[in-house]
């Protein structure tokens, strides 16, 4: 992985600030329900999305608790915006953040959210030092779920029947890691990569 400013470049993804001429691409999946869930901004019609957009093009900093680094998941092979991922700045004194993500429905079961979500974690422990990185996910969303346990990341809490969410009982599944717990994983894969080549 390697990083120039704010871009950061996996094997199959280049994650970089939001650009105007990605919003169509970003509108396709922005507005659905099940990536809505958990955004920050909600989006019922092109008009609300376009404005989550844009302030989702502002989210370039992580100076300070509340700002948020937010980037697009853009495939090398074809330049297609595939999804975004966000890493929110939530506590100083504990150097905690919280990770979120959504991929469209087309580009999903691919890898490339949890080679997107990977690639930031690492940035958020290596350049800003975070002690701990968690995610939310809805309990039924198995996938997301999959996607944060495959990066090690274990499951803390469950919350059953926590809030409303249109009409129905919310469950709620917190996942987290801390940096020396990931550091240690990604000296285990890198050991695995070497007795395999």
């Amino acid at each position: 992985m390697g990083m120039t400013d704010l871009t950061i470049k996996t094997g199959r993804l280049v994650l970089r600030p939001f650009e105007k001429a990605d919003l169509d691409e970003v509108l396709s999946y922005y507005s659905l329900p099940d990536v809505q869930r958990y955004l920050d901004w909600k989006a019922r019609d092109r008009t609300e999305a376009k404005s989550a957009f844009e302030a989702m093009r502002k989210q370039t900093r992580l100076s300070r608790p509340g700002d948020s680094l937010t980037l697009a998941v853009v495939r090398k092979a074809d330049g297609k915006v595939v999804g975004h991922v966000s890493l929110r700045y939530m506590d100083a004194t504990a150097a905690q953040a919280e990770i979120r993500f959504a991929v469209g429905p087309a580009f999903r079961r691919k890898g490339y959210g949890s080679e997107a979500v990977g690639a930031v974690i690492s940035h958020g422990f290596a350049e800003h030092k975070f002690h701990r990185v968690f995610a939310r996910t809805a309990g039924g969303n198995e996938a997301s779920a999959q996607l944060l346990k495959g990066l090690g990341m274990r499951l803390e809490a469950h919350y059953r029947e926590h809030a409303l969410f249109q009409g129905e009982w919310d469950e709620e599944l917190h996942f987290a890691i801390l940096d020396r717990e990931w550091q240690r994983g990604a000296k285990v894969s890198e050991i695995s990569r070497h007795k395999v080549a």
